[in-house]
């Protein structure tokens, strides 16, 4: 059975238009644009990469927090876990997965 977190289709809805691919990694699922990781699902959850300036501004987010690949695990370095009230907000994802897709490739979006 191919693994599928519950929000992938959000996920790869919301990055249409870039050069997306997604592979299993760990116990979810890792967003690649390019050769470059830029988000990670896991059951309900959304990670996003974020530059510095963008990772402060999202961890102001009401229900926001570094990511964890599991519970107990070390955050994920420059990873956010984005709020329900972000990921449905189909705008607002929208915006955030292109700042992530951006900041992964070394293109700063703001």
């Amino acid at each position: 059975m191919v693994y599928r977190p519950l929000r992938y289709e959000q996920m790869m809805k919301a990055a249409e238009g870039l050069d997306v691919r997604a592979r299993r990694m760990f116990n979810g699922m890792a967003i690649y644009s390019g050769e470059k990781m830029f988000a990670y699902l896991v059951d309900e959850d959304i990670g996003l990469k974020l530059s510095p300036q963008d990772f402060e501004e999202a961890m102001r987010l009401e229900g926001a927090e570094p990511l964890r690949a599991n519970p107990g695990a070390d955050p994920m370095r420059e990873y956010v876990r984005m709020p329900s009230t972000i990921l449905d907000n189909y705008d607002s994802f929208c915006s955030w997965v292109h700042k992530s897709a951006a900041y992964a490739s070394g293109h700063v979006v703001h």
